[in-house]
């Protein structure tokens, strides 16, 4: 059976003058965009342009809902309520929502943003939070996530999921990705990121940090574009996946 990926990155995450990274060609290079909702980034200018970008390329809409911590960028840890939680998110799905329907658009999927998705791993009240916020507003979106607790219960639940795999970082043994705060969370060789692309969507294996080499099962490959190099990083692994037989189309026509 021909393997089939989605490519997705994290973009519309500029606010007011600053821009994070360049959307507009990143978008002809992925296959869905987990858009950011106002809270750890964006804002309404942004996040109307990047939806625009998203629909001329074809690309699979998504809210990428996060802390409400610009300062942060999201990467900080927040104590808050389940209700804190569930309001945050669905306010925030309804943001990417309204601004995809006025350009004729529709939503594909919700993947929570930065250390929002690395507690609803572990975290019984997030995962219950951000998954009853997708179902309550529309329980045909595809909930993208790590594998975890937010992953199992989205399941349970009866939504639709994809598992994200990066492209980028590190994985500890147990599957979870290397804190940004510790050396070694990021890859930066573009070889040895392409090599670790093929294998995951391939072979489904990738070596961890301690040299073991461990099963991943991914739906959406995601590629950083915010750093040094993305955009013809992104393009090589794009160009690898498809010579090597892999077909890359946004989650929604297969999922």
């Amino acid at each position: 059976m021909q393997p089939v990926v989605d490519i997705s990155s994290d973009l519309g995450e500029g606010f007011g003058r600053y821009k994070m990274a360049n959307d507009e060609e990143m978008l002809e290079v992925v296959t869905s965009a987990n858009i950011a909702c106002g809270f750890h980034a964006g804002d309404p200018r942004t996040i109307s342009d990047t939806v625009k970008a998203a629909l001329k390329n074809h690309n699979g809409i998504g809210a990428h809902p996060g802390f409400p911590d610009r300062v942060g960028f999201g990467r900080r840890d927040m104590a808050l309520s389940y209700e804190e939680v569930y309001t945050d998110v669905l306010y925030q799905i309804g943001a990417i929502f309204a601004f995809a329907q006025a350009n004729g658009g529709k939503l594909q999927h919700v993947m929570a943003h930065g250390q929002l998705q690395n507690m609803a791993q572990k975290n019984q009240i997030y995962a219950e939070a951000i998954s009853d916020a997708v179902k309550d507003f529309d329980d045909s979106l595809i909930v993208m996530a790590q594998p975890g607790k937010l992953l199992d219960i989205s399941r349970e639940k009866g939504l639709r999921t994809a598992v994200t795999i990066f492209a980028d970082r590190a994985y500890h043994e147990d599957k979870t990705l290397v804190s940004r705060r510790e050396s070694g969370a990021v890859i930066s060789d573009p070889d040895k990121v392409v090599k670790r692309c093929l294998k995951m969507v391939i072979e489904h294996k990738v070596t961890s940090v301690t040299g073991k080499e461990i099963t991943v099962h991914g739906d959406s490959l995601l590629l950083h574009g915010d750093t040094a190099g993305s955009l013809q990083l992104s393009k090589r692994i794009k160009s690898a996946l498809l010579e090597h037989g892999v077909k890359v189309l946004p989650l929604g026509q297969w999922i």
